[in-house]
């Protein structure tokens, strides 16, 4: 199946969002901008911005989000929090800086701990001890979306994904209203992973996390870190193109569409896409699925939901 078997009817009802993350240099920060402003095309329901290991980018999430919002006319940035590294104190003065400038979506994790990928959790000391806390603390600030994380091969601390299910099930209790997933390539899995996840009795969207391959070994380096798993027909598509970078960006291009369009063929209709801080993979994606250009969306104009639904409609 290729992406252009899906027709335009189903087209028309898919949701698009999209993660950036800080810019650690003033070139970085041109190009995140500048790719924030080629993507608003295809209307994002919502973009949002990380947080960074351990908050370590929690002065750079502030300014990106807060030029965002206030600079860039995207009022639908969704902040990502963690609990690691920090005090209560002190991630609720992030909260009430968030809520200054307009925030009302959140995207509250665990995050990662603070010896890095593969060592031992501690909460800090007098801070919040898992997502499930910080999405209660958020919950109390009132009328806010609260995204969490969720993951169709586990968590990679997690013993099985009963366990995942359930930590999702506490994150949900506490006032979650929506779930955006590691990457994943293998569309299986995440149906799989969604019917036990409504057989536990969640019913928030569970919005696939989809990561364009822009460089194969770095994903590869990347999943085996974080739990996810790449098929080996992808890496076969793939290996064999590493000197030839325009058909590399074009099998790229079709691997991720074609996810998309077999997810939405299954059924699914929300997709969040890992930019990378890059618009051209993500472009050409967007085009061969056939996420609608809305041409009106320009510089300084405000990317809301609401806009998003009129120009789906």
């Amino acid at each position: 199946m290729t992406a252009q078997t899906l027709y335009p009817a189903e087209r028309g009802n898919l949701r698009l969002s999209l993660e950036y993350f800080p810019p650690k240099t003033d070139e970085m920060e041109a190009q995140l901008f500048q790719t924030a402003e080629d993507l608003s095309v295809f209307c994002p329901a919502f973009v949002t911005v990380t947080y960074g290991a351990g908050g370590s980018t929690k002065a750079r999430s502030l300014t990106t989000v807060k030029r965002m919002v206030e600079e860039k006319g995207f009022a639908n940035t969704a902040a990502h929090l963690t609990c690691v590294g920090a005090p209560k104190a002190e991630v609720d003065a992030v909260i009430d800086e968030f809520l200054a400038f307009g925030v009302r979506h959140f995207v509250a994790l665990r995050g990662d701990p603070q010896g890095g990928i593969g060592s031992t959790y501690q909460p800090f000391p007098g801070g919040y001890e898992s997502s499930s806390d910080l999405v209660r603390a958020l919950r109390d600030r009132g009328d806010v979306e609260i995204s969490v994380s969720s993951y169709p091969e586990k968590h990679p601390e997690s013993p099985d994904v009963a366990a995942d299910i359930d930590m999702l099930k506490r994150k949900v209790d506490a006032g979650a209203t929506r779930a955006l997933t590691q990457f994943f390539f293998d569309n299986d899995d995440f149906e799989r992973y969604l019917e036990r996840v409504r057989r536990a009795g969640i019913e928030i969207p569970i919005v696939p996390g989809i990561l364009p391959i822009n460089n194969l070994g770095q994903v590869q380096k990347f999943a085996g870190l974080c739990g996810a798993s790449v098929p080996e027909v992808i890496v076969t598509r793939l290996s064999h193109l590493e000197d030839q970078p325009a058909e590399r960006f074009k099998e790229a291009t079709h691997i991720a569409a074609e996810q998309i369009v077999d997810l939405a063929r299954r059924g699914v209709r929300d997709f969040h896409l890992y930019t990378m801080n890059r618009s051209p993979l993500i472009t050409a994606v967007c085009d061969l699925v056939g996420f609608e250009r809305v041409d009106a969306v320009s510089r300084g104009e405000d990317i809301s939901l609401k806009a998003f639904a009129g120009a789906a409609a």
